[in-house]
């Protein structure tokens, strides 16, 4: 006679569960040896799910739910009756009247009446409790909230959440971390303050010596993936904290339970014995086999180069590979795609609404994915007539005069549900403007960008001119002219004569009226260059060629002449074409006092700035900061355990910039994609930015003091601050960034020595060499044999390093980020691209101009739908999101990161630097001598001020690059 155990719920308490014993007869037939197990009883590389073992016969835990499960028996070979109950607030063993306390205590052995896991060959056991945080979902669908509650069932008899400790001490037996049983994490949720968090309980018993945990295992049983907040272990009076921030899918998806360490940092050589191996098993986990299409639940990064821009099976949209030796690039996170061309190996891009692939940790979080999407709306919105109008009449529809350009920040769009918009269009077209136009009451309309919201005409002064190439969104091109001619270093049987046509006798005529020669202005370093004519010319004919969506350019070179009053003025503008026997490719303009040379340098003016804008989102925007900071990400994961002390120091300024470059990929910088619709290169922007990376990017000048000097913006000085002085006092972008990027250094060069007080302890970690020597090799593998490449030897090696990484994911990309709204936001002051040459007295839009200069202007900037269109993209990368992480707030971010009291302090110092460089920067815009920060209806400088509300503030310097 055998005894079975069966599982029943009282209706009247439904925190009660009961096992009941009843006899079966002998001959119940058991599980043939050859059947197949079960799902969940198949073994795993963490141990397989609680087996709530009576001395031997196992009691298989429930699947995943799903569907309500069928009711099981199994053969439970029992001496004498046993009672379980399990409660909500605990789970009581009974045995012959014999209780077990949750205090932890030491307990008289006697394994006669134990359970498996509480017998011990030490001296005694205790109780151990974890405490499991888990985020909810902001939003859920129906099904969802449905399944959550049934599953919230499953939860409180232990079927959801199966934890496991893992001592730091070695198990003689095993030769691994001791560990304690798998265990249910049991119980309703505990009510908290907020409501977006869930919190249960899980008790442990383990031997007294079972030593500190180090390490928790993590198997989700549920059908749907859970937010893992953090786990805190409470053992004898010490706390231990396991921050998770994680997401642990379901087994079904992903049947590894997942490694959580604790929080405690620590490098390879110091990592405790019980759990070394675990490190080493996480890390080679995230790092895949480079095979296969990765899953969204996945948690894989590896390599790979641009490849998904283009579609080869379009005409129109084919575009090169970046990342092979003709076009270079940094790499960026494999997908695994299906290939659609072998040659050249192109991803397929999937389908429309699909998102790419990456790491599941990586994804936006709900607030910040709604912030985006609002603004995708409002792109959508503000698209719909300009691109219905085009469609219909057959052409677009440029600016007529500045009163069109004006209605796009005066006019509030209302739409009513009860008031319904008649479109007047039948068919198809007219329900498809009903289902957009008809959603429900929604007030749409662009902000007055900074640029003009007090002074409407600023934009027209040449001050303000030259104050953007210092304060503006794009201040990191200016340079010192330091000797003349200027020569071009492309190759003159291709591109011409090399010197340039701003000769020393133009330049010297314009600096005479200043009152200077032009030998004491080169003296006194006074004059200034934006160049881009070697980094466009090779292009400039490929964009003028361009049939399906036209626009004109040329390569521009700008002198600019820093007064005694303190203006940065620009004193004449080249804009050059590719050589031609037939016609002059180098024009100079000057500004001048009769009407028709104002209006041609106003021209002249808005070109230099078209290439401005090109270069700036192109070169400085995506590839210095998105595109570079890529491989940095891929390799911290791939290389630092989550207990490297590196990767706690730089998680923070890695979050968000996988997600937001994957999405760039999507539908920025593809092939027909927003950059190439709206901005000056076309279709020939990635290889624009490809060629520069060839001949400008070096990690070791990304740093801002190294730019400076070599820009010859700023002298090296020891005794100045971070050891360099500027050569224009009045540079916003240079003066604040240089308090932000000392504080950066401050903070890294505590904490690096911190953890390397043993000048060897650089060398010996192999974690952090491979990780420096897999940015190299594979990260920017183009670059990978370049002698600039900073050595890791030493602690002040690795401060450098880190300091520039940080500084790029946070002061850098924040200054040439969060200024594009309130700077371009305004068409006329900074088109995106031109669809007209300037025109010449032999021309046949000569006589236009001079009739109608103001017309010939406007219709030289973007269309209305293309302006629209870059506004709406340049609002939305402007927007800081309601969850966004700044640098002030670190030593929240990293709080739960450390228990250390020293490496604590050293970001509360931190902290306590930054607020001192708000009340800084603030009292620098207030001071009147400071020409470039303040003036009658000029907007202050704030992009490198440190705190911002959300929205479009243009100010703020967040922790990464998240949008």
């Amino acid at each position: 006679m055998t005894t079975l155990l069966s599982v029943y719920i009282s209706r009247s308490n439904r925190n009660l569960i009961c096992l009941k014993l009843t006899k079966t007869p002998p001959f119940l037939p058991s599980r043939s040896s050859s059947t197949r197990p079960t799902r969940h009883e198949q073994s795993l590389d963490v141990p397989s799910p609680v087996k709530t073992n009576f001395h031997g016969a196992g009691l298989v835990r429930s699947p995943a739910f799903a569907a309500l499960p069928q009711r099981r028996t199994h053969r439970v070979p029992l001496p004498r009756q046993i009672r379980a109950v399990i409660s909500r607030e605990e789970k009581a063993v009974d045995q012959e009247g014999e209780k077990s306390s949750k205090k932890p205590q030491l307990v008289k052995q006697n394994t006669s009446g134990l359970f498996p896991w509480q017998r011990s060959k030490y001296s005694g056991s205790k109780t151990v409790t974890a405490m499991v945080k888990i985020r909810k979902k902001m939003k859920e669908k129906l099904l969802e909230r449905f399944e959550h509650q049934l599953e919230l069932l499953m939860k409180a008899i232990g079927q959801g959440l199966l934890i496991q400790l893992v001592s730091e001490d070695i198990d003689p037996q095993t030769g691994t971390g001791r560990r304690s049983s798998e265990t249910p994490v049991l119980g309703l949720p505990k009510a908290l303050n907020n409501p977006r968090f869930l919190e249960f309980t899980a008790d442990f018993t383990v031997p007294t010596d079972f030593g500190k945990p180090g390490a928790i295992l993590v198997t989700n049983l549920l059908s749907s993936e859970i937010c893992l907040s953090e786990i805190i272990i409470r053992d004898s009076g010490d706390t231990i904290l396991f921050p998770g921030n994680t997401w642990i899918h379901s087994r079904n998806d992903n049947p590894r339970g997942r490694i959580i360490f604790r929080s405690q940092p620590c490098l390879p050589s110091q990592t405790p014995a019980g759990i070394k191996e675990l490190r080493e098993k996480d890390l080679v986990s995230v790092r895949g086999n480079g095979k296969g299409e990765r899953k969204p639940h996945e948690r894989i990064y590896d390599y790979d180069v641009y490849n998904d821009l283009g579609d080869p099976r379009k005409k129109d949209r084919v575009r090169p590979v970046l990342g092979v030796p003709e076009t270079p690039y940094p790499r960026r996170c494999r997908t695994g795609r299906p290939l659609i061309s072998k040659d050249p190996p192109c991803e397929s891009r999937g389908k429309e609404k699909e998102e790419f692939y990456v790491p599941r940790d990586e994804v936006f979080e709900e607030i910040k994915r709604d912030t985006f999407t609002a603004g995708r709306f409002k792109a959508l919105f503000h698209n719909l007539v300009p691109s219905i109008a085009a469609a219909l009449s057959n052409l677009d529809i440029p600016f007529t005069c500045f009163s069109d350009i004006d209605r796009l920040y005066k006019c509030d769009i209302v739409l009513r549900p009860s008031e319904p918009k008649d479109t007047g269009l039948g068919g198809f077209l007219g329900g498809f403007m009903d289902g957009i136009l008809n959603v429900g009451e929604t007030l749409l309309k662009y902000d007055t960008p900074a640029v003009i919201k007090w002074d409407r005409f600023a934009w027209l002064r040449d001050n303000e001119f030259g104050r953007q190439a210092l304060a503006g969104v794009n201040p990191v091109n200016i340079e010192l002219l330091k000797e003349l001619p200027i020569r071009s270093k492309l190759d003159p049987a291709i591109y011409g004569s090399p010197e340039s046509a701003l000769t020393e006798e133009v330049i010297a005529r314009e600096v005479a009226h200043y009152g200077m020669t032009i030998e004491k202005a080169l003296e006194e370093k006074r004059l200034f260059l934006v160049d881009y004519h070697d980094m466009l010319l090779p292009f400039v004919e490929k964009i003028n060629s361009i049939k399906e969506d036209p626009r004109k350019t040329y390569a521009s070179r700008t002198i600019f002449f820093y007064s005694k009053a303190g203006a940065l003025r620009p004193l004449a503008i080249e804009l050059s074409l590719p050589p031609s026997a037939e016609s002059e490719n180098k024009f100079v303009y000057t500004h001048g006092h009769d009407a028709t040379t104002h209006w041609i340098w106003k021209l002249a003016k808005a070109h230099v700035c078209s290439n401005d804008a090109g270069v700036h989102q192109l070169v400085n925007h995506w590839l210095r900061t998105h595109a570079s900071m890529e491989p940095y990400i891929i390799a911290t994961n791939r290389q630092l355990s989550t207990m490297h002390p590196v990767y706690k120091l730089l998680h923070p300024h890695m979050r968000y910039t996988l997600e937001i470059n994957a999405r760039a990929r999507k539908s920025l910088i593809n092939g027909g994609g927003i950059i190439e619709s709206c901005f000056t290169p076309g279709k020939y922007a990635m290889e624009l930015s490809s060629a520069a990376y060839n001949s400008m990017w070096r990690f070791d000048m990304e740093g801002l003091p190294a730019d400076l000097v070599r820009r010859g913006m700023a002298e090296e000085d020891s005794s100045a601050e971070c050891g360099v002085k500027l050569v224009i006092e009045d540079y916003p972008y240079a003066a604040d960034g240089l308090l932000v990027w000392k504080a950066i250094k401050n903070l890294v060069e505590s904490y690096v020595k911190h953890f390397y007080a043993d000048p060897k302890s650089i060398t010996s970690d192999f974690e952090l060499q491979a990780w420096w020597d897999e940015i190299k090799n594979k990260g920017h593998y183009d670059k990978k044999d370049e002698p600039w490449w900073p050595k890791l030897n030493t602690t002040q090696d690795l401060s450098q390093i880190l300091t520039n990484m940080i500084w790029i994911a946070s002061g850098q990309h924040a200054a040439i980020n969060f200024g594009q709204y309130p700077f371009g936001g305004y068409v006329p002051n900074r088109p995106t691209l031109l669809r007209k040459l300037i025109p010449h007295e032999n021309d046949p839009d000569y006589e236009m101009f001079m009739r109608n200069p103001q017309y010939s202007f406007l219709s030289s900037l973007p269309t209305q739908l293309q302006a629209t269109k870059v506004m709406a993209v340049q609002e939305t990368l402007s927007t800081h999101s309601p969850d966004e992480e700044y640098l002030i707030d670190l030593r929240e971010v990293q709080r739960r990161w450390f228990q250390d009291e020293e490496v604590v302090k050293y970001f509360n110092k931190f902290s306590e630097e930054v607020e001192e460089i708000e009340k800084k920067i603030n009292e620098r815009n207030k001071d009147k001598k400071l020409k470039n920060r303040t003036g009658a209806g000029m907007p202050p400088y704030e992009l490198l001020l440190p705190t911002s509300p959300h929205g479009v503030t243009g100010r703020g310097v967040p922790n990464s690059i998240s949008i």
